[in-house]
């Protein structure tokens, strides 16, 4: 039985034509600065999102807690969603590491932060407060975009008040794709940016952070300390240069696929939240474990959670939706 996985699009398998393309990369040791393919990757990424220099890490995690670090000093502030992976998912990371507080705020309903609540938690330059810093924003939002106009405002909100702006672009492209965009429309109006090429890009690993050439050369210097040089990385960097030249586009097929699951199972009486790009969430209330359960036996590999959250990707198909759609029939609404 082939296995349909929706817990999140970080699951993908490598196509043959990335594959390749890691094969018959040109390697070096990137800690010296002498990966061509690495070069090529931070070169051409910072270049289509207009950022003077980029930086391939690891991980999505480690892109953000180095732009964050980056950006604030020990005892330094920054505002982030309560929702936000940086604040909620990260293992405290900014906190733990680069001892930057951070001040969340309740995310609204479409993903964004209220930027009135946002002007209002920024602290009065008083040694009784941390100094606020940054404003951290995520796009896509649990797989709502934030509108172009609304990063506007954020943006002249953070200039009028002195912070800087760092975007978690983890699914940047899927919120292109889904506005009719160029990315770059999008992280013009952030100091820096965090692209994750391991979910519905669809490379195995990496990251890459952008930004000025001094944020990334400070950056680069904490890369090493938290143990993110790697040596002979344009194995990875390829696949996330694969992903970036060949992709992005196919991003439309995962949001088809999420808006025509989302629609069936609404057609069956279930609570689903309006779908915007590759992500369904589906209220379950206490039922969640009892529907993994069910679907597990169906080959279906779901998180359980009150609130579902459904992921498609390049390795789920229209076909393989009919199946899940089945089997949220077997269980039935109650």
């Amino acid at each position: 039985m082939a296995v349909i996985d929706l817990r999140s699009d970080t699951v993908t398998q490598p196509s043959a034509g990335m594959r390749d393309a890691m094969a018959s990369a040109p390697l070096g040791d990137d800690v010296y600065g002498e990966d061509p393919t690495v070069n090529r990757l931070e070169s051409w990424l910072a270049e289509h999102l207009g950022f003077a220099a980029a930086l391939f890490v690891p991980t999505g995690t480690m892109s953000n807690l180095l732009g964050l670090m980056a950006h604030c000093e020990r005892g330094d502030e920054y505002i982030v969603g309560q929702q936000a992976h940086t604040y909620k998912y990260e293992g405290g990371g900014a906190a733990v590491l680069g001892s930057i507080q951070p001040q969340p705020l309740d995310n609204q309903a479409d993903g964004s932060l209220d930027l009135e609540q946002v002007a209002a938690a920024i602290k009065a330059d008083d040694f009784h407060f941390a100094r606020t810093r940054l404003l951290a924003l995520e796009n896509t939002m649990h797989g709502k975009v934030l509108p172009l106009e609304y990063l506007a405002a954020a943006r002249a909100l953070t200039r009028e008040r002195g912070l800087n702006l760092h975007l978690d672009g983890a699914r940047l492209y899927n919120a292109s794709v889904k506005l009719g965009v160029d990315a770059r429309e999008i992280t013009s109006h952030f100091d820096s940016v965090s692209v994750c090429l391991s979910k519905g890009l669809g490379a195995p690993v990496g990251s890459v952070l952008c930004g000025s050439d001094a944020f990334i050369g400070k950056a680069r210097r904490l890369r090493k300390m938290v143990g993110g040089g790697m040596r002979q990385a344009g194995l990875l960097a390829a696949a996330g240069l694969y992903a970036l030249e060949h992709q992005v586009q196919r991003l439309s097929e995962d949001h088809a696929n999420a808006a025509a699951l989302g629609q069936a199972l609404a057609e069956l009486g279930f609570d689903v939240e309006p779908v915007q790009t590759n992500m369904v969430y589906v209220q379950l209330g206490d039922r969640a474990q009892s529907l993994k359960a069910l679907c597990a036996e169906r080959g279906i590999v779901l998180s359980a959670a009150p609130r579902l959250r459904m992921v498609t990707h390049m390795d789920v198909t229209s076909a393989h939706l009919d199946q899940v759609v089945s089997a949220f029939a077997e269980f039935g609404v109650r």
